[in-house]
């Protein structure tokens, strides 16, 4: 993908997850895959609702190549995109349905519909580390492989998956489950989930999306 188009992208859904309170404040960060081992990052302090192009810096695994000083979590999206070189968009924020979760020791189903059976097949979770650390960094680069999405306990989500259409997507189901989870659990409505068969056979044969490969 060009740079400028890139760029426009990553803007276009940083303007989405304010406008669909799927981030706040300056909290989160976002990032693309530009070239081989090169990726647009948001830069330190950066409001997502609201990027200029001067906003997002360049790296590589080596650190910033170009512009601002990049979030300091730029070093979690270097290790997802090493350990993933399918991956092209990455997701990072603290979306209050999804967050609240990720704060708990719940398991949010992935059996209520489609759209839920595809993007939220296999959500790992990462204990406690300071955002920004290199434990951080390292735990996720550990579980990258073992699904596209991560509870940060105590901390938020990241979603990440082969362009920044599809993350898009994997965030705004994510919010939207665990948002009917816990609405469910308020007012004591039992969602009658789909069984383990009939989601096995969805995923491997409805043709919806591509099957996904997972490690043993």
């Amino acid at each position: 993908m060009e740079r400028l188009e890139l760029v426009r992208e990553l803007r276009q859904v940083g303007r989405f997850m304010s406008e669909k309170s799927l981030c706040w404040g300056t909290a989160g960060n976002i990032s693309a895959r530009y070239i081989d081992d090169e990726f647009y990052v948001t830069a330190s302090g950066t409001y997502l609702g609201d990027l200029e192009i001067e906003d997002l810096s360049l790296c590589n695994n080596e650190g910033a190549l170009e512009g601002k000083k990049p979030s300091k979590e730029h070093v979690f999206h270097n290790a997802i995109y090493q350990e993933r070189p399918e991956i092209n968009a990455i997701l990072h924020a603290s979306p209050f349905y999804s967050t609240l979760i990720a704060n708990s020791s719940v398991d949010l189903p992935s059996n209520y519909f489609v759209e839920a059976m595809y993007y939220l097949e296999k959500i790992v979770r990462i204990p406690y580390h300071h955002p920004g650390s290199i434990d951080l960094a390292n735990t996720i680069k550990d579980n990258a492989k073992h699904g596209n999405i991560m509870f940060l306990e105590n901390h938020g989500i990241i979603v990440y998956d082969t362009s920044i259409k599809e993350a898009r997507m994997a965030l705004e189901t994510l919010e939207y489950t665990a948002k009917m989870f816990i609405e469910s659990q308020k007012s004591n409505i039992a969602i009658q989930g789909l069984s383990n068969d009939t989601v096995e056979d969805f995923l491997k044969n409805s043709g919806y999306k591509p099957v996904r490969e997972w490690p043993e």
